[in-house]
């Protein structure tokens, strides 16, 4: 394994200090510094117009799994993140089975991180993507 894909904390783990990612039944799957993979399962109650998964459902995918990947991609004496911006686009609708997320950092400095979240269903169809900016937290002094 890589400097770049070192093992991190067990994806139980991170998921269980995200309680509303958990909540609405995202599985975290894998997370190391080099990317983050989730997936959440479509379900008739988290639906919009059609039968279509809504769209908040597949921000909150991408949200939680991009959170882990910049996490995981702190700097040293970071204490945490905070998303600042994001933006996702939606290119299908996904109608049945489970939508998989998969993170990856663009950029990691010592103030921002921005993370790619690619968002593809059961047959491996982009669906959406989102990209997000994440400030680094620090401790304060005193």
């Amino acid at each position: 394994m890589s400097p770049s894909e070192q093992a991190a904390p067990a994806p139980a783990e991170l998921l269980a200090a995200m309680p509303f990612a958990g909540a609405l039944g995202i599985e975290l799957h894998e997370a190391t510094t080099g990317r983050a993979v989730g997936s959440l399962a479509w379900s008739p109650d988290m639906c919009t117009v059609g039968g279509a998964l809504h769209g908040g459902a597949l921000m909150a995918l991408a949200d939680s799994v991009g959170a882990v990947c910049a996490y995981l991609n702190l700097p040293e004496g970071a204490s945490g993140t905070s998303t600042v911006e994001s933006k996702t686009n939606f290119l299908r609708a996904v109608t049945a089975g489970r939508v998989h997320a998969t993170a990856r950092p663009l950029h990691v400095g010592g103030t921002l991180l921005v993370v790619q979240t690619d968002l593809r269903d059961d047959r491996d169809r982009l669906v959406g993507q989102t990209t997000q900016t994440q400030i680094v937290l620090r401790k304060s002094a005193g």
